[in-house]
């Protein structure tokens, strides 16, 4: 197999922006357009199930039958049923196969890479395979189990019979940011590995099971979330399903936002050494239980979630409905200088014109968790920086003197947002193309196709906002004739903050409703989420508020509608609350 180069032209930073301009609010998915297919579309192609088969020998024989060009296989071992668990539950007896493709050494920086990999292979197979698209930075071959979707997972993909592939998308995390001084390595982190290694992991599967995959899924969260919308609009023949969760899908603007954030949060801090000083936990409880006064009610129940969170925005004014101090700030009031600030940073970071460059950020009950905090103050000093200096910066700035926590804190924010967009000799593809979905509003091709996607993202998120994603929606909405619906469906999870956590029911399974859709024609409705209170099988979510049943169910609504009690029944049931389409 050819090296893939797949070297688009740069987009610059006015053109990137310009594609996601989408009408903020509703959308144009009316209760109709949810239930079925509505605004003029077609039918689409329905896809055929997949038929299960058994693993071909034992492992070891296996490993002796794979070839692929520039691949290598490691291992290849057995694993008894049981030695790894999900929810306490066992997963079946499988094959572990590790190997690496494109082993090479750096032109660039002398270091040696590859793109490490491990499949997951179950000897009673369901005929599908799932690609486990990991988060952050990558580097690490975790555990190829293929995540459902939300915390604390009572199942995963290979336990239910799924063929899995991990990768650690071709760079080692000993080498941190700094693999992104290599321009190969960060095209295979944009994009690339997704296509190297999906071919290869196809052949494994073939000469596994006599067959190849008769499905193909695709999903992460986070930086996982990214791949899998960039593999959407890259690789949609490759794929018959698009699992998306709280996708940082323009992570290079949103990590500068970040960053911004940090800087404005330290010209309000109280202790210059602790940027958390300039929003404390007591002053961001104090504004989520604002949030709560004005918006928990608009869906029926004073239950501490906000399911409607586009009328809440309406409703809720920071300047308004939070007390401003009038002395010492005590965590009872905000200052006037601190109202000015966040209120700016929550409707959009902007750069030194004034000009908008990422999304707003919904105001959410979500605000004084423990993940929301670290990702504001710990990880834009740390994460965001490695990424913005190292990995996208055209040129990259100098690993042997950079200082993380001093580029964000000094850094111009106009100077990095120029250097994302920039390319030359070296880095002939800017970050704002190899990071983000080219033109991520058509994807005609995998809609024509009959492939799927399910995208949900946590309305509490700290670091992607659940209002880019709308956005990214309605936009997709727009293109296809005012529905996206026949196709692709969002799932905003109230409170929920980064993938997990929050005051949220934020257990559900999103894996299972994509593949009766991609399969069976079944287009998923709603999904029931359930809070992770004492005793949860999954893991105790500690964010969870003491008055909330341990068991507490949602339904999450496929936007634009949202959940709201009936009027009826016990508030701690999900089965007293319907999903409506809210009236303007």
């Amino acid at each position: 197999m050819q090296e893939f180069s797949h070297r688009r032209k740069t987009i610059g930073l006015s053109a990137a922006l310009a594609t996601l301009v989408t009408a903020c609010g509703g959308g144009g998915d009316g209760g109709g357009a949810v239930s079925g297919f509505a605004g003029g579309n077609a039918p689409l192609p329905q896809l055929s199930g997949a038929a299960p088969a058994v693993l071909s020998g034992t492992c070891t024989e296996l490993a002796a039958k794979i070839s692929f060009e520039k691949t290598t296989i490691t291992d290849a071992k057995a694993i008894d049923a049981g030695a790894l668990t999900v929810a306490g539950t066992s997963v079946p007896a499988h094959c572990q196969v590790t190997g690496s493709m494109f082993q090479r050494t750096s032109a660039v920086d002398g270091k040696s890479y590859a793109i490490k990999f491990e499949m997951r292979l179950p000897l009673n197979w369901n005929g599908r395979f799932f690609y486990q698209a990991n988060g952050g930075i990558d580097g690490s071959v975790v555990t190829a189990a293929g995540g459902i979707g939300g915390g604390g997972p009572l199942t995963n993909a290979l336990q239910q019979g799924f063929a899995v592939i991990s990768s650690d998308a071709g760079h080692a995390a000993s080498l941190g940011p700094t693999f992104g001084i290599d321009p190969q390595a960060r095209l295979d982190y944009g994009y690339q590995a997704v296509g190297k290694l999906t071919p290869m992991a196809k052949k494994i599967i073939e000469i596994a099971y006599g067959k190849g995959p008769d499905r193909s899924y695709i999903g992460g969260c986070s930086n996982g979330g990214r791949h899998t919308m960039v593999a959407a609009a890259r690789y949609a023949d490759q794929y018959d399903g698009f699992l998306v969760g709280d996708p940082g899908f323009r992570l290079p603007l949103a990590a500068i936002a970040n960053i911004a954030g940090a800087q404005a949060y330290a010209a309000l801090a109280t202790n210059p050494t602790d940027i958390s000083t300039g929003f404390t936990q007591a002053e961001r409880r104090l504004v989520s239980d604002a949030v709560l006064s004005k918006c928990d009610a608009l869906d029926g129940a004073a239950d501490g979630l906000v399911q409607d969170t586009k009328a809440c925005q309406a409703v809720f004014d920071l300047g308004r409905d939070v007390p401003t101090c009038s002395g010492a700030r005590d965590g009872s009031c905000l200052s006037t200088a601190q109202k000015t600030s966040i209120a700016k940073l929550f409707s959009g970071a902007t750069n030194s014109t004034g000009t908008r460059f990422y999304s707003s950020f919904p105001y959410d009950a979500g605000l004084a968790t423990n993940g929301w905090s670290s990702w504001k103050f710990t990880n834009s000093l740390q994460l965001d920086s490695g990424a913005v200096g190292l990995i996208w910066q055209v040129p990259p700035e100098d690993p042997a003197t950079f200082n993380g926590p001093n580029f964000t804190l000094t850094g111009s924010i106009d100077t990095m947002l120029a250097k994302v967009a920039a390319t030359n000799a070296t880095y002939t593809e800017s970050a704002l193309s190899f990071m983000i979905p080219p033109h991520p509003t058509d994807l005609s091709t995998l809609k024509m196709r009959g492939a799927k996607m399910v995208v949900y993202h946590g309305t509490s998120d700290p670091i992607f906002s659940s209002d880019d994603t709308q956005n990214w929606y309605d936009g997709l909405a727009a293109a296809n004739g005012g529905s996206a619906a026949n196709f692709a469906r969002f799932y905003r999870v109230p409170g929920m903050n980064h993938c997990a956590g929050g005051p949220a029911t934020d257990q559900f399974n999103m894996l299972m409703p994509l593949v009766e859709w991609v399969e069976k024609g079944q287009a998923p409705q709603s999904v029931i989420a359930t809070a992770r209170g004492a005793g949860n099988a999954g893991g105790v979510n500690v964010d969870l508020p003491a008055g909330w049943s341990s068991g507490r169910t949602r339904p999450l609504c496929p936007y634009p509608q949202v959940a709201r009690y009936k009027g009826t029944g016990n508030q701690e049931d999900g089965a007293n609350f319907a999903c409506v389409t809210p009236t303007d």
